[in-house]
């Protein structure tokens, strides 16, 4: 099955894209979800005034990413968590603990875009990319410092 996708899909195709799919990949999936449209004459004649936009829109989100990115230059988030043995964290620093952050310090960052392999489990400074665009990436400084515990007395 010929289909044009309408959006970008991930291992599959950019918008405008002209791809053979599977049929019931195609029919239960693209389609309903309206990622894409079959390939028909009529169709492929949209999709020119597709690109077109596309190419206009995809333009102006690089350029807002890019001023975003410029925003995001010495932004450190600093965080406080209990930790056990070896600097170990009870419990992690997420993503969504990032994004939340974040959020507080004005900048609406959807936590998917933080490329987080695994959340933070060790005390320390980490860099967070995080991926604005397809074309534009940009990092945050993240610390880590061990929590205060009551009763326990600083080592010297």
């Amino acid at each position: 099955m010929e289909v044009i996708l309408k959006e970008d899909v991930p291992k599959l195709g950019s918008r405008g894209d002209v791809v053979k799919v599977a049929e019931g990949y195609g029919r239960n999936y693209l389609l309903p979800r309206k990622l894409a449209i079959e390939a028909s004459a009529a169709n492929k004649a949209v999709i020119e005034q597709m690109k077109a936009s596309s190419v206009r829109r995809g333009v102006k989100e690089k350029s807002d990413a890019e001023l975003l990115a410029k925003q995001f230059d010495g932004v450190n988030l600093s965080f406080t968590r209990r930790s056990g043995e070896n600097d170990q964290l009870f419990g992690s620093v997420t993503s969504a603990d990032i994004a939340h952050e974040l959020e507080h310090r004005g900048f609406t960052i959807d936590r998917r875009k933080l490329q987080l392999e695994e959340p933070l489990k060790a005390l320390g400074e980490f860099t967070v990319p995080i991926k604005l665009h397809r074309e534009v990436t940009t990092t945050i400084k993240v610390t880590i410092t061990k929590e205060a515990v009551e009763g326990e007395q600083p080592q010297a």
